[in-house]
């Protein structure tokens, strides 16, 4: 009798439960951390090391195929206006859930533990000092093989663009460059579906540090904060992002169908590193052309950040009310603006949410020490942010292929008949 094989989505979400269970039993318990991170640790390494060769050979292949420059910076407009627009809503929306449901009032600062976030601080002076107009500039690298050390995704798509395009002009003569990337991308495939074997155990590992890790009482005195964090993200996914799939054709639950797997791994990490190789491939396997795929999707882990703008949104309104500070409409209007350009400019950064409200705050005179008080909680509502960047990415890649009349119906309408690769 043959036996059954438990699913990839279940293995993962069997180490999730564990996680919790593990971290609840030995709750405060330094080895929980000591004898898990290891593991943890070596999965998310295993993701970064992957990520950047796929984005590199798959961009080079998919520029190289369209060949067009108009063509190119018509899908690069088209990707950027609907980045801004849905971030945007985002940003409103966060603001009027904060303002309707008031998840500051009456909190009581003194049952709260306060957390370091000077590493934060610094980080966001860096950010300060360097300048929105120098992040730009910053784009263009002088060293790609330092881009690439360091992961600094705008810079190696900038250059991925440009040898797509140039191994295109080149014509023929580019023909054994394309062959040697289109090995690398198979073959980085083949190393990201073998990876994957290994994410329940990075699963069950990193959450069983965070449930050891996090403080039960803070999470008590910060749980309406947290209810509103998770009700508006799954809001955000089901209204808005429901809307835009609906009148692009599709479905949001048959994109949650089709990612389920990435969305209980990227909740799990925290990351979404961590499934971008994934989502790459199926978005593609979904009808999504490669150089849209390839474009969109690295381009929105810098510029399509939606839970985690719908997040900082909240968060600087729950610190004002804690404070008790009112806010003037003019004021959050200021707070959306910063908050449109703040979210943009840092892209990359560790900590990214934490070192985006510390550079918005003070804009509209929100004390950023306030920000102590949430970061004991600020894995927990980190899981929810990721898997909603997860989905609004994902979800770009159909827009803007539908936008530009290139979308696959027939791959889309036989996607769950189409046979899996494995490794």
């Amino acid at each position: 009798m043959k036996k059954k094989k438990i699913s990839l989505a279940y293995q993962i979400l069997i180490g999730l439960v564990l996680g919790i269970i593990v971290g609840a039993i030995f709750y405060g318990n330094p080895n929980v951390e000591k004898y898990l991170q290891p593991i943890g640790t070596i999965f998310l390494n295993l993701i970064k090391m992957i990520v950047v060769p796929i984005i590199i050979s798959t961009l080079i292949l998919g520029v190289a195929g369209t060949g067009d420059m108009k063509q190119l910076g018509r899908l690069g407009t088209k990707t950027i206006i609907y980045f801004e627009v849905v971030t945007t809503i985002a940003i409103v929306f966060g603001l009027l859930a904060a303002n309707l449901a008031k998840p500051g009032v009456g909190v009581n600062m003194n049952d709260i533990t306060q957390t370091d976030i000077s590493t934060y601080v610094e980080t966001t002076k860096d950010v300060e000092s360097s300048g929105f107009g120098d992040t730009i500039v910053s784009i263009v690298p002088t060293n790609i093989i330092d881009a690439m050390a360091q992961g600094d995704m705008l810079a190696i798509i900038f250059f991925s663009v440009l040898f797509g395009l140039g191994v295109a002009a080149i014509g023929e003569r580019g023909q054994p460059v394309l062959q040697f990337f289109s090995g690398v991308a198979d073959a980085m495939f083949w190393v990201t579906n073998t990876v994957m074997k290994f994410a329940p155990f990075g699963v069950f590992a990193l959450i069983g540090i965070t449930v050891s890790k996090f403080g039960l009482s803070s999470l008590v005195a910060l749980g309406k904060l947290a209810i509103l964090v998770y009700v508006c993200m799954f809001l955000f996914v089901i209204i808005v992002l429901g809307l835009i799939a609906k009148y692009v054709g599709t479905s949001i639950f048959t994109l949650v169908k089709i990612l389920k797997e990435e969305l209980i791994l990227a909740y799990s990490t925290s990351s979404s590193e961590t499934v971008l190789p994934k989502i790459m491939q199926k978005m593609e396997r979904f009808g999504v052309p490669k150089d849209i795929v390839s474009f969109v999707v690295p381009t929105g882990y810098s510029f399509n950040l939606d839970g985690s703008t719908l997040y900082q949104a909240i968060a600087a309104i729950f610190i004002a009310q804690m404070y008790d500070i009112p806010l003037t409409i003019g004021q959050q209007i200021t707070l959306v603006l910063v908050l449109m350009i703040t979210s943009k400019g840092i892209a990359g950064v560790p900590g990214v949410s934490f070192v985006v409200l510390l550079a918005t705050l003070g804009s509209v005179g929100i004390p950023v020490e306030g920000l102590a008080f949430i970061a004991g909680i600020d894995r927990i509502l980190d899981m929810a942010r990721t898997a909603v960047n997860v989905m609004g990415n994902s979800l770009a890649t159909i827009v803007i292929a539908k936008w530009e009349g290139r979308f696959d119906e027939q791959a889309a309408a036989t996607y769950f008949d189409q046979p899996v690769k494995e490794a």
